[in-house]
């Protein structure tokens, strides 16, 4: 019957959403202890977005399970803003990371990357002093330089560089240095390199801006799973919504329930986890 099949469906899509939230979680945890890609502000709305739907899956299980419709309206209310949220920061998402990309350097394998490139929001949020502070922090922690260090020129010629290798560890190529004289007018990062280990161009405007391209790929990436999820999500709810309707059906049919007539109330009898194991009682669906 229909009825029963939409709540077995229910049950089912919430099950996988519930199994897919495990690696969203894992994701922003992975954000929170990753050296290498210094995205500290991905990690909290991943991990949000992981439990979110985490707790949703798991009301919409559990009313889809007992039948249960009060549990089953508190489900689709969280739904929809749980789908409108998700909605808004996947919008925001390709929005905000439009930009970027690099510019080709002739002759090289790498690309170097501008600040003035990205969109007004990243800019303004990796220029603010507390969050640049800990993401510099945390480049100069990834040892991503060390391991250009030893590097021959011949090897910046054909070998790639990672965004943050580019802008961070090295001077633009535009640069002119020439000992004995003044230093002719060029780019104003070329007047923040410095040889020293512990400064390169850690305080370039390029540096920032290979932080914003390794942000970017990856704030990217996570707007097009949320497109994914934001699908699954639209396809649970409207199959939700007929559960919903039918658990409503259910507890009417057993308020008006007689002893000793031949109707039972069947979300009572029959709930999700009973079929998902197969019927004892040897009755057809």
């Amino acid at each position: 019957m229909m009825y029963r099949a939409s709540n077995t469906v229910i049950g089912w899509l919430n099950l996988v959403a519930m199994v897919a939230s495990l690696p969203i979680i894992g994701g922003g945890l992975w954000f929170a202890r990753s050296s290498s890609t210094c995205e500290t502000f991905l990690e909290g709305p991943v991990l949000g977005l992981g439990f979110m739907v985490l707790l949703v899956s798991l009301a919409g299980f559990g009313g889809a399970c007992f039948g249960i419709a009060w549990v089953l309206w508190v489900y689709l209310v969280a739904m929809v803003l749980l789908i409108a949220a998700l909605l808004g920061i996947t919008v925001f998402g390709f929005a905000v990371t439009g930009g970027g990309g690099g510019v080709e350097v002739e002759g090289r394998n790498y690309r170097e990357y501008r600040l003035e490139d990205y969109s007004g929001w990243l800019r303004h949020h990796v220029e603010a002093e507390a969050y640049w502070k800990a993401a510099s922090a945390c480049v100069v922690g990834s040892k991503a330089c060390a391991e250009i260090s030893m590097w021959t020129p011949l090897d910046y010629l054909h070998r790639d560089l990672t965004p943050i290798q580019s802008g961070c560890c090295k001077p633009p190529t535009t640069c002119k240095y020439e000992a004995g004289t003044a230093m002719p007018a060029q780019d104003e990062d070329c007047y923040h390199w410095n040889n020293a280990a512990n400064i390169l161009c850690y305080d370039c405007n390029s540096c920032k801006a290979g932080v914003l391209e390794q942000v970017r790929k990856e704030w990217h990436k996570l707007s097009i799973i949320n497109v994914v999820i934001l699908l699954f999500l639209v396809v649970v709810y409207f199959v939700a919504f007929c559960a919903f309707r039918n658990a409503r059906r259910d507890e009417l049919a057993a308020h008006h329930y007689r002893p000793g007539s031949m109707s039972k109330p069947s979300a009572q009898w029959d709930p999700f986890w009973w079929r998902l194991w197969g019927d004892r009682r040897g009755q057809v669906y």
